[in-house]
């Protein structure tokens, strides 16, 4: 890519939930359709997409600028008052000491804010400067807002304490999105010369952006049906909405250029800022609390007692010998593969929980077929006897985490994770986030919404997609394999309409949520690795990096998973006790005969991965 002379510096990808339509994947390529060598990402009040973002422009060549578009309570309401609604700001990572403070930004966003909106002061700003370049936030952004609702003096005061918080790192930010008749934005056009008086009065170089929101002009209606879907508002509807422009999308340098043919300078420093910034998130080996000064003689010795103890109760498989010999072989594995405190810390909880009467799973998946986990009391399978494969669960020839699915009673489960979170620390224990995708049939009955058409008619519509497999098929298929939606398209111009917006943008994400199962537990408070997420139904932060990327950023994940079958288990266990019959469910033989009669005659309902209909037909 030759001498750039614009590079986009305010973009919003699908991670900016139900508002950009950039998919981080195409990213690269539209830079490189754009000669563009650099970009910066900075969704809106987080960082969902920095590992992913980083990584995936990088392999493309091109320089990722990890950055985060952040609200700002600039103006705080006096005792009486209605709270003010926050403005928008860009920070961007100058280097790795920037990108750690944006990760404390994005903590102040969320954590214990009692669901209160996500914004930050002016104070938590200045406390988490270093290595930040600060873009001013455009005509909507704090000083903006201010200059808008003509209270100059305190615009001009907001930009100096913006100044002396960023020093050499503060640009005055211009935006510049003209309608038909080449007429900005109102809001554009009572800020701008503001701007520009203030920027050569406190000597503030100028930038230029485009609040990017999609990739092209012609997506413009879809996104907007996106926002109305946001914001629970009607395309059509007169009452004031948000919207955008047909502007807002991914401009070529020469667009950029002829835009601010008169500021020139404001276009340059964009590529200035680039050069500027000389961060990219990496990816990082797995790290895990330390458990003991010396976790290997640790292991062997927890392993030795353990398999001993196991040895005097059960009968034997096999010889001692081949259960030591077994043992030492799996030892030597675990050990070269650097996973001793792994096991160490699940063994830990998972005693814990037996301590406190917490039904545990006797183990399932590849992790019963580990002689150490049956001898740490993680399983309560002997692998020799069934014959199971250590191999299956950690192989040197296959680097990747041991993962253990650890059932616990669904009712008691909390009290295993709140165990942990002591024993390690509440800001080194997290959830993890997911996100909701808008798939085919959600696009339809999400744009039938906002465009006002009859529920019935759109349901219809939603059900004559197919289904394949657990996923409904994508609108473009549908349309070439289902005549009856062809039909219905062909036949109303709004049905057209319709489904053109749903192509544009289902697999755009719609939501976050938090993992069910998985706990990551670090060494170092979390927000020091990976940004942080609160759902506001929880009480408990959750990573911004989703089960893919968190792991790649270092982190490893650990599956409480909360098992209804055990919870039905106890009851019924402590309902015998209440007439004198007292059992021990782990005594139980598995070869009893009148169980398997049951299971043959596929009376399964309630017993776990046997109960679906599919199952119960295959016995």
């Amino acid at each position: 890519m030759s001498d750039p002379r614009f590079i986009h510096l305010r973009l919003h990808s699908q991670y900016s939930l139900l508002e950009g339509a950039v998919p981080v994947k195409k990213l690269p390529a539209m830079c490189e359709a754009a000669n563009m060598p650099a970009v910066a990402l900075t969704d809106t009040n987080n960082m969902f997409a920095a590992l992913e973002f980083s990584v995936t422009a990088k392999d493309a060549g091109v320089q990722p600028i990890v950055g985060c578009q952040i609200d700002v309570a600039y103006d705080p309401a006096q005792p009486g008052e209605k709270p003010r609604n926050p403005a928008a700001m860009v920070l961007l990572s100058q280097n790795e000491r920037g990108y750690e403070n944006l990760m404390k930004l994005n903590s102040c966003l969320y954590l214990d804010k009692h669901g209160e909106i996500p914004q930050v002061t002016v104070d938590e700003l200045a406390q988490y400067s270093d290595g930040l370049i600060c873009l001013s936030g455009g005509p909507d952004g704090p000083v903006g807002k201010l200059l808008q609702s003509a209270h100059e003096p305190k615009a001009q005061a907001l930009m100096q304490r913006l100044a002396s918080i960023y020093p050499d790192r503060l640009y005055v930010e211009l935006q510049r999105h003209p309608g038909e008749g080449g007429q900005c934005t109102e809001a554009e056009r009572a800020t701008e010369r503001g701007f520009v008086e203030m920027a050569y009065a406190m000597d503030l170089p100028l930038v230029a952006t485009n609040d990017v929101h999609f990739p092209k002009p012609d997506m413009f209606e879809a996104h907007d049906a996106l926002l109305c879907i946001a914001d629970g508002a009607y395309v059509d509807q007169q009452e004031p909405r948000r919207r955008l422009t047909p502007q807002h999308y991914f401009k070529s340098q020469e667009e950029m250029i002829t835009l601010f043919a008169d500021l020139p300078e404001a276009v340059s420093n964009t590529v200035e800022i680039a050069r500027r910034c000389a961060f990219a998130t990496y990816r990082r080996a797995p790290i895990l609390p330390k458990f003991a000064d010396d976790e290997v003689a640790e292991l062997r010795r927890q392993a030795a007692e353990g398999l001993k103890m196991r040895l005097e109760v059960i009968p034997h498989a096999a010889s001692v010998e081949e259960y030591e010999k077994r043992l030492a072989f799996e030892l030597d594995i675990i050990e070269g593969m650097g996973f001793p405190g792994y096991f160490l810390i699940v063994a830990d909880f998972i005693k814990w929980a037996k301590d406190n009467n917490i039904p545990v799973g006797p183990g399932r998946g590849s992790g019963a077929g580990s002689l150490v986990a049956y001898a740490l009391t993680i399983t309560d399978l002997d692998p020799l006897r069934y014959n199971l494969l250590f191999e299956r669960f950690l192989n040197p020839e296959r680097v990747s985490m041991p993962d253990f699915d650890i059932d616990f009673c669904m009712d008691r489960r909390e009290e295993v994770i709140r165990y942990v979170q002591e024993k390690y620390g509440r800001d080194r224990v997290g959830q993890i986030i997911t996100f909701g995708a808008l798939l085919s049939k959600a696009a339809v009955r999400d744009i039938g919404r906002v465009l006002q058409m009859p529920y019935g008619q759109v349901d219809r519509l939603s059900k004559l997609i197919p289904v394949e497999g657990v996923k409904p098929m994508s609108i473009e298929k549908a349309l070439a394999e289902e005549p009856r939606l062809r039909e219905e398209a062909n036949a109303e111009e709004v049905v057209k309409r319709l489904l053109n917006y749903g192509q544009q943008v289902e697999g755009l994400l719609r939501n976050a949520s938090t993992h069910a199962a998985g706990v990551v537990i670090g060494d170092r408070p979390i927000d020091e690795l990976v940004p942080l997420y609160q759902d506001p139904r929880s009480d408990m932060p959750a990573t911004q990096f989703n089960m893919k990327w968190v792991e790649q950023a270092g982190l490893v994940k650990f599956d409480f998973l909360g098992l209804k079958t055990l919870t039905v288990i106890q009851n019924a266990l402590d309902l015998l006790k209440l007439r004198g019959v007292d059992i021990d469910i782990g005594q139980i033989p598995l070869d009893d005969e009148k169980t398997y009669k049951l299971y043959a005659s596929a009376k399964t309902v309630a017993v776990f991965q046997v109960e679906s209909s599919g199952m119960m037909d295959a016995l």
